[in-house]
């Protein structure tokens, strides 16, 4: 539940501030009437995000046989793609992120374009709402409960931390707050390519596939599915979201995993230091 909560307040945190930035823009304005227009375009937002994930959790139920594991590990890879180029965004962007949002809404409202505000709205938050169901869907495939425990609590926290930011004026150091998330999510995500690794092998091993050596397994614990160690256990399952734990892996998935790490750990350092000098 850790690593869907983390994953649900960093896209939640997005939304959310993107929201607050622009109702705060209107009001300090004096355009408080066209504040309906973003709520509008929020709640359109929300409900296909919703829909979104309603359909693949439905279309991953109509699945049988090995086709299951496929859809797992390709599910997966995709999280995986989406979050690192939505790491590399943020650091990019983090500190003219407020100022980008304010110079839109500027245009957008000057032009009394009432439905163009309405779309800047959906379309900034479909975006955060479709990478969250993108990011959450290979945790709900296995477990449904924490991810939707996770994600209601991390996306509340993310509203609330927003309001207070924007609208109580409490000082936090948001770059510096998404920097320290991006390592963590940098870990998750590692964890998620090595288990798209292997469920994309076990897909393979029930087609028939001769994977090699690297479809051997690297190493087994020898610890029984009641174990609470275990990768599905009570605490197991903590370390396999966030670090990507199993009692055993491939080869393939223990290299993808670490070369994943060995990359981007030393560059989203790189991007934010080069940016910002710290």
């Amino acid at each position: 539940m850790i690593g869907q909560f983390l994953l649900a307040f960093r896209e939640g945190l997005e939304a959310a501030l993107i929201v607050t930035i622009v109702l705060a823009y209107l009001e300090r304005t004096g355009r408080k009437h066209l504040r309906n227009h973003v709520y509008h375009g929020t709640y359109l937002a929300i409900l296909l995000s919703l829909t979104c994930g309603a359909i693949i959790w439905l279309a991953y139920g109509a699945l049988i046989g090995p086709t299951k594991a496929l859809f797992e590990g390709v599910a997966a890879l995709l999280a995986v793609i989406v979050l690192t180029s939505m790491i590399y965004w943020m650091a990019s962007k983090g500190r003219r992120f407020k100022a980008e949002i304010e110079t839109r809404v500027e245009t957008i409202a000057t032009r009394r374009a009432n439905l163009a505000l309405v779309s800047f709205s959906f379309i900034i938050i479909f975006r955060e709402g479709l990478e969250t169901v993108l990011f959450l869907t290979p945790f709900l495939l296995f477990d449904t409960l924490g991810t939707f425990t996770g994600a209601f609590l991390g996306i509340m926290a993310s509203v609330l931390l927003a309001y207070l930011v924007f609208i109580a004026g409490m000082r936090v150091n948001i770059r510096r707050f998404f920097y320290y998330t991006s390592l963590l999510l940098i870990l998750l995500a590692g964890g998620l390519a090595g288990y798209s690794t292997h469920e994309i092998l076990e897909y393979m091993r029930e087609v028939g596939v001769n994977t090699g050596w690297l479809g051997e397994f690297a190493f087994n614990l020898d610890i029984s599915a009641d174990n609470p160690l275990h990768h599905k256990g009570l605490i197991g399952s903590v370390f396999a979201v966030m670090f990507g734990y199993t009692v055993s892996a491939e080869w393939a998935r223990i290299i993808i995993h670490a070369v994943y790490l060995i990359i981007m750990l030393p560059s989203v350092f790189y991007v934010y230091s080069r940016k910002y000098g710290d």
